[in-house]
């Protein structure tokens, strides 16, 4: 028996010792700050600019309250996921992806037809997502300058896409530590621009009617609250937590907080004060995106061209590193199944798959994003099928299961509880999502220009 498991454990090593996905894409190098870059850029996303958003479906009360429980319920639950990936290691166990954490704690089923492909459907969505927002964020550039341009906004996605295929020859993720610094300084730039706008806006006499009531039917108000519940919730997702833990040389035993802990400062600052000031500013008018309030359909901006330029130039940037965050493990599949370890990592027999695969894998995101302008509804549904049980659900789940705490102390009954609570609104989320996907669905055009 004894010699049945040594053999085991050495065919694990050696499985860890050929994996390129794990050696060349989630290379463990990195420190604390580089792991609380690495997060802040996927959190602190330009989706934080549809706060106002959603606040006008909820109020200010429902509305401070589900931001507050966004960003409490996410800490916890990032906190626990990675005591759980630290207690792993200290067993000699490390795990780096997410699925792989899954196939240990709740068994390969789970990994492999749940947490593996919802991970993958959320990160390659994000990745179209910020395609699509970064065309967007161009074509809002251009009309400002251009108001009757000719430019499409598929032209402008694919110009945005170019950036993107460079970027995507970054070789892991520890490379774009650097990328996430700059990221880090964008998402607080941005955020600042968009505060200094709503404050100017808010005190402007050309807005200075607001209404803060909530508009429609009772059952309109309902779905409503549900989608911007699931809008905030997402905002707050990440569901790369593994691979993000992966990039920090070992040991990692408080590292992972101590990079929590920095994110969760620029969190908690942008988040509240771009919500609060846009909806104190806009009322239920406020828009999907924030800057569009800016830019009113009749009369003069609310603001300068250039400080519009310079804000959606931020936005534009740090998109962009959000989407190469957001490939990572994408790219650690293909890796995985493509490279040669035994090979170097720039070697012809790795780089020129490397460039293949990565070139196909963002062209094909470029494309879905041009053919589909209205992707941002189908990304509704992902998040809410995708962020809301991988953030908030999974984690919980995996940190009982692993510590098997006491059924008669607290910390079982609040992760339960949590679990079962955002269970039920990944049902109700997800329905309201794809409720609004049909309510939309008669504007629906490939390659349209919106």
């Amino acid at each position: 028996m004894g010699s049945a498991n040594t053999e085991g454990d050495s065919n694990g090593i050696k499985d860890r010792l050929l994996d390129a996905g794990a050696l060349f894409v989630l290379e463990s190098k990195g420190t604390w700050i580089h792991a609380g870059f690495h997060l802040t850029t996927s959190i602190v996303a330009p989706a934080l600019l549809s706060l106002p958003f959603s606040f006008a479906s909820l109020g200010w009360v429902a509305g401070v309250i589900c931001l507050t429980i966004g960003a409490v319920v996410t800490f916890y639950s990032y906190n626990l996921l990675s005591l759980v990936l630290e207690h792993l290691e200290l067993q000699g166990n490390r795990q780096m992806r997410f699925r792989d954490v899954s196939y240990h704690v709740m068994g390969p089923m789970w990994a492999k037809f749940l947490v593996g492909p919802i991970q993958f459907i959320v990160c390659y969505g994000s990745v179209i997502g910020c395609t699509l927002l970064g065309g967007q964020t161009l074509k809002f550039i251009y009309i400002i300058y251009h108001p009757d341009g000719e430019m499409k906004l598929y032209e402008f996605i694919v110009c945005f896409g170019g950036l993107m295929l460079i970027l995507a020859q970054m070789p892991s993720f520890h490379s774009l530590r650097h990328i996430n610094l700059v990221s880090f300084v964008l998402c607080l730039a941005y955020s600042t621009c968009a505060v200094i706008g709503c404050i100017e806006t808010g005190y402007s006499e050309e807005d200075s009617e607001k209404d803060y009531s909530l508009v429609g039917s009772t059952k309109s108000k309902l779905f409503a609250a549900l989608n911007s519940f699931s809008i905030i919730a997402t905002t707050f997702g990440n569901g790369i937590i593994p691979e993000i833990q992966a990039t920090l040389a070992p040991p990692v035993s408080g590292k992972m907080f101590k990079a929590l802990s920095i994110c969760y400062a620029v969190v908690v600052s942008t988040f509240s004060s771009v919500a609060i000031s846009g909806y104190w500013a806009f009322g239920n008018k406020a828009d999907g995106t924030i800057f569009n309030n800016f830019v009113p359909s009749e009369g003069p901006l609310f603001l300068p061209k250039w400080f519009l330029l310079m804000a959606n130039m931020f936005v534009l940037l740090q998109g962009s590193a959000v989407g190469m965050v957001y490939l990572q493990p994408a790219f650690e599949v293909l890796e995985r199944k493509s490279a040669d370890v035994r090979q170097g990592r720039f070697s012809l027999r790795n780089l020129i798959p490397r460039l293949i695969l990565r070139t196909l894998a963002v062209a094909i995101a470029i494309l879905l994003a041009a053919m589909l302008p209205f992707f941002g509804d189908v990304n509704a549904v992902i998040g809410a099928f995708g962020f809301l049980p991988l953030d908030f659900v999974l984690p919980m789940v995996c940190y009982n299961l692993t510590f098997r705490p006491s059924k008669r102390g607290i910390i079982f009954w609040i992760n339960a509880i949590i679990a079962v609570a955002f269970s039920i609104m990944t049902v109700l989320g997800s329905v309201a999502a794809i409720r609004q996907i049909f309510l939309d669905a008669k504007n629906y055009k490939l390659f349209a220009n919106i």
